[in-house]
């Protein structure tokens, strides 16, 4: 008995290795380490120039690196406040943004819903043709625009006038000008929102439609009672980027076809705030603008994420 105790072997019993403080400190860090690249990167690019613009929205300064800056307080705010064009861009800013969820928005939902149901080839060719405005580049797409809509020899008014028509001044009058860049803009975006749109709609679960098929369901209180509340997260997050960056999104057209004409009626609060720093080298304006823009654009966007977080549908 005492000689098979004997053979047994013994469990030696190792006391866990003591962390030291230097280790302890590491393991708690490690983590913010891996984020050190994406903080660096909103540090240099997005916080240092939205701190330096607004600290020369309180100076004049036009640019020059030999001229001194100035601080003259907000004098720069007082003068864009009472400066005219400055209300005519916020303006024309809204109607671009208005202007722009109907087709950015509304017309790529209608594509995606009832495109759903096609064959899989025409799916998606139909798809693949609305995306390609995406792909051409802001200016090419300007100046096929440019070409297509000019009042003499554009084939669009070649064509009224075959019909008997008068040539419409699609970007020389003033009236029609901002709905035109708002169409362009429109144009480059349905195939992005209708990406979108599809990819979200082809991830609906299809025992749902199956079920309420059976039910009876029409093919509109389908799209009305399922579809559409299962996208509205998708839905509200097209309009909250449309509404925050619609306006900005146009900046390429209104340079290339318009520079902000006629009289101003293509400028928005983009492009008044370029017209201010690189326009007249008037740094303080632009950067007042900029803040005011900032500031904003940011309590619209507090709103519109509520908005989101209220009325967003889930399928849980």
């Amino acid at each position: 008995m005492t000689e098979t105790s004997s053979s047994l072997p013994t469990l030696s019993r190792t006391r866990p290795r003591e962390i030291t403080p230097r280790q302890r400190l590491y393991r708690r860090l490690r983590p913010y380490l891996y984020l050190l690249p994406a903080i660096l990167c909103f540090v240099v690019w997005i916080y240092e120039p939205l701190a330096r613009a607004f600290m020369l929205s309180f100076q004049q300064w036009n640019l020059l690196p030999t001229t001194p800056k100035v601080w003259i307080g907000l004098e720069n705010y007082r003068n864009i406040f009472a400066l005219p064009k400055f209300w005519q861009a916020l303006a024309n800013t809204w109607y671009y943004l208005l202007g722009l969820l109907p087709l950015a928005v509304a017309l790529p939902l209608a594509i995606a819903i009832f495109t759903q149901d096609l064959p899989a080839r025409s799916r998606n060719l139909y798809r693949a043709l609305i995306f390609v405005p995406m792909i051409v580049p802001p200016v090419v797409g300007a100046a096929v625009w440019r070409w297509l809509l000019d009042s003499n020899h554009g084939i669009v008014n070649l064509a009224l006038q075959g019909l008997g028509l008068e040539p419409v001044g699609f970007l020389s009058n003033a009236s029609i000008a901002l709905w035109t860049i708002t169409f362009i803009t429109g144009w480059k975006l349905i195939g992005f929102s209708t990406l979108i749109l599809a990819a979200a709609n082809a991830s609906i679960d299809e025992a749902l439609i199956e079920a309420a098929r059976l039910d009876g369901a029409t093919r509109w209180e389908i799209v009305r009672d399922i579809r559409l509340p299962l996208l509205s997260p998708t839905i509200l997050l097209l309009v909250l980027m449309v509404v925050l960056l619609g306006a900005q999104w146009s900046f390429a057209y209104i340079h290339v076809l318009t520079e902000g004409g006629p009289l101003g009626a293509t400028t928005n609060i983009y492009y008044l705030l370029w017209q201010f720093g690189f326009g007249s080298l008037s740094v303080g304006w632009s950067s007042a603008s900029a803040v005011i823009l900032f500031v904003g654009f940011g309590l619209l966007a507090m709103a519109l994420f509520a908005l989101k977080a209220r009325f967003s549908f889930h399928d849980d």
